[in-house]
């Protein structure tokens, strides 16, 4: 993989990043970062922002631009909207719904056919997380004190799911009805929504940002850390006893 390909990758899945941090992760100087993200930059693939800290010269932060996130696969975004489109102009909002009913049942049966050699909670989760990784979801799983988190950084299905919000139901669908039995499912951030999220469960909040918290300097203002978090679907998986 490229070094511009690894860099895009890194703040794809952890959100803003300073120079130094960056090139902790991959190994390189700061020099040699620091040039790295000037060319993203002029490329429109990345922007900075300079963050004021309590003590000393303000710390710059590197994101993904539009394009930059543009970057990732969307599954022919703008095909797949077309086409939802051309289905509901002929058959109606009914044709949709049939088509993405059809979409998640043989979703469903793949996931589970493959998960079924698996007996525990964890050990399909895992599994679960391989599959939706292979899937362009960016996914990892997280244990934490009441259970298990499910992270997808990247939905490649956005477009679609943004003119058909049912698609994302129909994913939630899939997951509770895949752990059935074995664990409880609920999504507590949601990629389409730019807005904060206010999580019932303060316990889920370092988990949900430990990947954040690895890129913030402990001088950064709060509310400029806040403004930092990754959009990103994740669901808690809490075991059934």
């Amino acid at each position: 993989m490229k070094t511009s390909d690894r860099i895009l990758q890194t703040i794809k899945r952890g959100g803003a990043i300073t120079a130094k941090q960056l090139a902790d992760q991959l190994d390189m100087t700061t020099m040699g970062a620091r040039q790295h993200l000037q060319s993203l930059e002029n490329e429109d693939l990345l922007r900075f922002e300079d963050v004021r800290v309590k003590i000393g010269r303000p710390t710059r932060y590197w994101s993904l631009t539009a394009k930059g996130h543009a970057q990732f696969s969307d599954h022919h975004g703008d095909l797949i909207v077309q086409l939802l489109d051309s289905v509901e102009s002929v058959y109606g909002p009914s044709g949709v719904e049939r088509i993405l009913s059809d979409r998640e049942q043989k979703t469903f049966h793949n996931y589970r056919v493959q998960l079924e050699p698996f007996a525990s909670l964890q050990e399909k989760l895992a599994k679960l997380v391989a599959l939706r990784e292979a899937d362009g979801y960016m996914a990892e799983l997280l244990v934490t004190e009441t259970g298990f988190l499910i992270i997808e950084n990247h939905c490649p299905i956005c477009k679609a799911a943004s003119r058909t919000p049912s698609l994302c139901q129909s994913e939630l669908s899939i997951f509770r009805e895949l752990l059935s039995g074995l664990g409880d499912v609920k999504r507590v951030e949601h990629i389409l929504q730019r807005h904060e999220h206010e999580y019932e469960h303060d316990d889920l909040r370092p988990y949900l940002h430990q990947n954040q918290a690895q890129n913030q300097d402990q001088n950064k203002n709060p509310d400029q850390a806040q403004k930092k978090r990754q959009r990103r679907c994740a669901y808690q998986v809490i075991p059934r006893i």
